[in-house]
């Protein structure tokens, strides 16, 4: 009988570890994948980004390197006609943290009470929310310009740019707090505070903004992108940032090296400081 159960067994046995291989089979598969597409997107990536580095290092003779255009990116302001660079980097983070502020000001708490208490207008409000993706920067520009030049009287520094800004970065901003917004059972969690004792502001950001953490970090990056980036704006209102500072700095210089030095500059500037609010907001969410 022990023999009979033996051999009666191993086909079980085979086939309770089939599915085990054909899982592992797809984990190396779907592995496979993504190191391929990661490779390709990377190479697609980094090649003209290295092609950017390359030739700002290239000298004025064949085959020689100088370090030039890297050195006239911060020159003294008024040096060959070029901007101040350093002054143009501090107005442009100083926008970045007052356009993600107003943002989240503005959207976390609206969007919070919306969701709980008048759900009939969340179509509406998306669609505020969306409506400049609608709309060309230029056409911006022309709606805003006499505000701003009524602005201007008052020698108001280019911070005064975060208005438009906000209103870039609302469909960004909107979309990463919905998303987050969405992950989690907002109404029980409200309704569990509430027959608490909790207050609502006790409930928006105590209860409900902390769950939110990485969508508010994500719109938070998307709005810092967006500032870090944006020229048109700036540039046809007559106001100097990082960007407007790097197109002035690569025309007022003879060596064409340093419009893509000043390229690599502004994006490796973007990507470290991004990288720096994601590695916080990684260890925020770890602890």
């Amino acid at each position: 009988m022990a023999a009979i159960t033996s051999v009666g067994e191993a086909p079980l046995t085979a086939t309770a570890r089939k599915p085990g291989g054909m899982q592992a089979g797809r984990r190396r598969r779907l592995n496979l994948f993504r190191y391929v597409t990661f490779t390709v997107f990377g190479v697609f990536f980094l090649v003209p980004l290295w092609s950017m580095v390359r030739f700002s290092f290239a000298g004025t003779n064949p085959g020689s390197w100088s370090v030039t255009p890297w050195k006239q990116i911060t020159a003294p302001p008024g040096s060959s006609g070029a901007p101040d660079l350093l002054g143009a980097i501090e107005i442009t983070l100083e926008l970045a943290v007052l356009t993600c502020l107003v943002v989240l000001v503005l959207l976390v708490p609206t969007m919070i009470w919306i969701h709980l208490k008048v759900r009939w207008i969340s179509r509406a409000f998306e669609f505020l929310c969306l409506l400049p993706l609608t709309i060309p920067a230029i056409v911006l520009v022309v709606g805003l310009a006499p505000i701003y030049n009524f602005i201007r009287h008052y020698q108001l520094s280019a911070l005064q740019l975060f208005w438009a800004y906000v209103i870039l970065a609302l469909p960004y901003a909107y979309r990463a707090l919905a998303t987050g917004l969405g992950a989690i059972d907002v109404t029980t969690l409200s309704e569990a505070a509430r027959s608490l004792g909790a207050s609502w502001f006790t409930v928006m950001f105590r209860v409900i903004a902390p769950n939110m953490w990485q969508a508010i970090l994500n719109a938070t990056l998307l709005s810092a992108a967006l500032v870090l980036g944006e020229f048109t704006i700036a540039f046809l209102l007559l106001y100097t940032n990082l960007q407007v500072a790097l197109y002035y700095t690569a025309r007022a210089t003879a060596n064409a090296g340093v419009v893509f030095s000043t390229s690599t500059a502004a994006l490796l500037f973007a990507f470290t400081l991004l990288v720096i609010l994601s590695y916080v907001g990684r260890r925020r969410r770890r602890g």
